[in-house]
């Protein structure tokens, strides 16, 4: 009798424990539960504990709200002054609407992707090789805004987009080579002569003020000797100038006028024959 009664109490508490089992569900704080009941969606679960009808009744779909990292892979692209690249990129995003992502599209990770990479090489092929190296932050925010509005009715959010590697052929990376030395030089040879040219004007305004000042100039010399007398030479070249001995010169007596050549004196005439 107890043993009859014993058997279906037992069968009781199994079947109740593999609803309870069936029925708890738990979500992480960056988790969210949509839950299809008779294929009806209704309000989302979690975080936390909760319960569902098990048995099919209710099919529960959970999706994380952090956010995710999606390399888009080398896409090949033609720029505007048709040059072939390759360029890669990376895409930050994360889930807003847990039920548009699940009702709107079949996999959003994968949508987002092939959005990515479409809008990616959309975008460079509408831009020049020198936009795409100078103005890459701004190509970024080009992208972010295009995927981004694309994306948002699957209650996805596009928060950045970096284009990571930008691969050139060698024929072009050899050309911005030589484009690159000859900018260089060129700066180079500019720098150059506008630093000759700065001297060149210190120099005459130095001897502008030196030819007002006699006194100057000496001293300059003076100068010269002592910087000449540093390197130990045996040899000491004293520059003297033309004011200090020009009263002397003034001062000699001009020197006499050479004479005149006299004239030579005719030939005779010839005798005349018998």
């Amino acid at each position: 009798m107890i043993g009859a009664i014993l058997i279906p109490l037992g069968i009781l508490l199994v079947l109740i424990l593999v609803v309870a089992v069936s029925s708890i569900r738990i979500a992480a704080e960056y988790e969210r539960g949509v839950v299809f009941r008779l294929g009806r969606l209704i309000s989302l679960k979690g975080p936390g504990l909760f319960l569902i009808f098990p048995f099919g009744i209710d099919r529960l779909v959970k999706i994380d709200l952090r956010v995710i990292t999606l390399e888009v892979p080398p896409q090949e692209v033609i720029t505007l002054d048709n040059v072939t690249i390759k360029v890669n990129a990376v895409i930050y995003f994360q889930v807003v609407d847990a039920r548009a992502a699940v009702t709107r599209v079949l996999n959003f990770i994968n949508a987002t992707s092939q959005i990515a990479q479409t809008t990616l090489r959309a975008v460079l092929g509408q831009s020049s090789l020198d936009d795409l190296l100078a103005q890459r932050e701004k190509i970024n925010q080009t992208l972010q805004k295009i995927i981004d509005e694309q994306t948002e009715p699957w209650g996805i959010k596009v928060s950045v987009v970096e284009i990571k590697d930008v691969e050139l052929p060698s024929t072009m990376q050899r050309a911005m080579a030589k484009q690159a030395e000859a900018e260089r030089e060129k700066r180079a040879k500019i720098i150059n002569a506008e630093g000759e040219f700065l001297a060149s004007q210190t120099l005459a305004n130095a001897a502008r003020v030196i030819s007002s000042q006699p006194a100057a100039l000496q001293l300059r010399y003076l100068q010269s000797l002592v910087e000449i007398g540093y390197e130990k030479n045996t040899v000491i070249i004293f520059p003297m100038p033309i004011e200090l001995i020009k009263p002397i010169l003034d001062a000699l007596p001009a020197p006499a006028p050479a004479p005149a050549p006299t004239p030579a004196a005719p030939p005779p005439p010839p005798k005349p024959r018998n």
